[in-house]
C-alpha cells in the first residue's frame, strides 16, 4: 500500500470515529457529565446542588431547577409571561431559520422563552424572582425575554415585593437586531420603577454573565451577588487580547478577581444564597419601615431622606 493510500485509509478512519462520537442530544440525556475528576454520575451532583464536591464548580442549572433550591421543590408558583412574535425581522436564517432554533430551544428546556419568572417565599418574605436559563439559546435577551423581566418588575411592584434575578446569559440575542439591543433600555426602565418604590433588587450572578447582559439591567442591583467562578463580562477574552495586544492574567472577568475590582458586592456559594438572601433582605426590608417613619415626622429639625438602596 502506498502512502497515498495509508493517507487515505487514516482519513476514513477519522470520520468514522467522528460519525461514532455522540450527539449532544446523546450527552444531554446521558446519566453522566464530566468535571475536574472525569465522568460523574449527575446524581451524585444533583445531590451537592450541582456542585462539584473535588473543586468547587458550580455547574449550571436550569431555571426550575434555580427555583427548587431557592424555595424548595413545590414551594413557588410560575408566572405566564407575555411571548411576543416569535420572529420581528421576518425571516432570518443565518445555518439556520430562527424559528427553527426556537422550536429546538423549547423542546429541549421546556420554556417559551429564556427567562422564567417565579413568586414565593423565603423565611417569609414574598419574592418576585427572575431566572436564565443559559441552554435556551446561550440565555440571550430577545423580544421575549425583556418582556419577561419586565413583567417581573412590574409584578414585584404590584405586590409590594422585593425582586431578585439569577442572569447566565451570553448577551442579547443577534436574530433579533435591535428589537434584542432596545430590552437592554427597557429593562433598565422597568428598574428604575422598581427603585422609585424603594424596592430591593438582589442580581446573582450564574455563570456565565456577558455581552449586553452585562452592560444593562445585571448591573443595576442594590446588592450584586456572584456564585463563585462565574465569567462576568462584557467583550470576550480573546476580543480583548486581540485588541490590546497582550496576554491576560488567568483568572480575569472571573468573579474573584470581578470582587477584587469592586464590580460585585459578595460572592457566594449556592448552598447559602437563601439563607445570605433572605437576611440581606430583611435588613433592606427593615430600612424601609424606618425611612417611612422619618418622613411622616415632619416635626423634626434637620431630618433628611434614608435610601435603604442605591439610587
Amino acid at each position: 500500500m502506498n502512502w497515498i493510500k495509508k493517507v487515505l485509509n487514516i482519513g476514513e478512519k477519522i470520520k468514522k470515529v467522528i460519525r461514532e462520537r455522540p450527539s449532544k442530544e446523546d450527552v444531554e440525556k446521558s446519566n453522566w457529565t464530566t468535571c475536574c475528576a472525569g465522568p460523574i454520575l449527575k446524581t451524585e451532583l444533583q445531590e451537592n446542588q450541582w456542585v462539584c464536591k473535588s473543586c468547587g464548580k458550580h455547574h449550571r442549572i436550569s431555571c426550575k431547577n434555580r427555583f427548587d433550591l431557592f424555595f424548595g421543590k413545590n414551594n413557588y408558583e410560575i408566572i405566564d409571561t407575555p411571548i411576543p412574535n416569535d420572529d420581528p425581522l421576518g425571516g432570518w436564517i443565518d445555518n439556520k431559520p430562527y424559528t427553527e432554533r426556537l422550536k429546538k430551544a423549547r423542546k429541549e428546556t421546556g420554556q417559551n422563552s429564556a427567562v422564567l419568572v417565579a413568586t414565593g417565599k423565603i423565611n417569609g418574605i414574598d419574592i418576585t424572582t427572575a431566572a436564565i436559563n443559559f441552554n435556551y439559546i446561550a440565555g440571550s435577551i430577545g423580544q421575549a425575554e425583556g418582556e419577561a423581566i419586565i413583567y417581573a418588575a412590574q409584578h414585584a411592584i404590584d405586590n409590594n415585593q422585593a425582586f431578585v434575578y439569577w442572569p447566565s446569559s451570553g448577551g442579547m440575542r443577534m436574530m433579533e437586531s435591535m428589537f434584542s439591543l432596545s430590552q437592554m433600555a427597557r429593562t433598565t426602565l422597568a428598574v428604575n420603577e422598581l427603585k422609585k418604590k424603594k424596592l430591593p433588587f438582589i442580581v446573582v450572578f450564574c455563570d456565565p454573565v456577558m455581552g449586553g447582559t452585562t452592560a444593562s439591567i445585571a448591573s443595576l442591583g442594590d446588592i450584586l451577588i456572584s456564585e463563585p467562578g462565574c465569567l462576568i463580562g462584557f467583550a470576550g477574552r480573546r476580543v480583548i487580547e486581540a485588541t490590546v495586544k497582550e496576554k491576560l492574567e488567568d483568572n480575569f472577568q472571573k468573579a474573584e478577581r470581578v470582587l477584587e475590582c469592586g464590580f460585585i458586592d459578595l460572592i457566594i456559594e449556592r448552598k447559602d444564597l437563601r439563607e445570605k438572601i433572605a437576611t440581606l433582605l430583611k435588613i433592606l426590608l427593615k430600612k424601609n419601615s424606618v425611612e417611612s417613619a422619618i418622613n411622616i415626622d415632619e416635626t423634626t429639625e434637620n431630618t433628611r431622606s434614608i435610601s435603604p438602596i442605591a439610587s
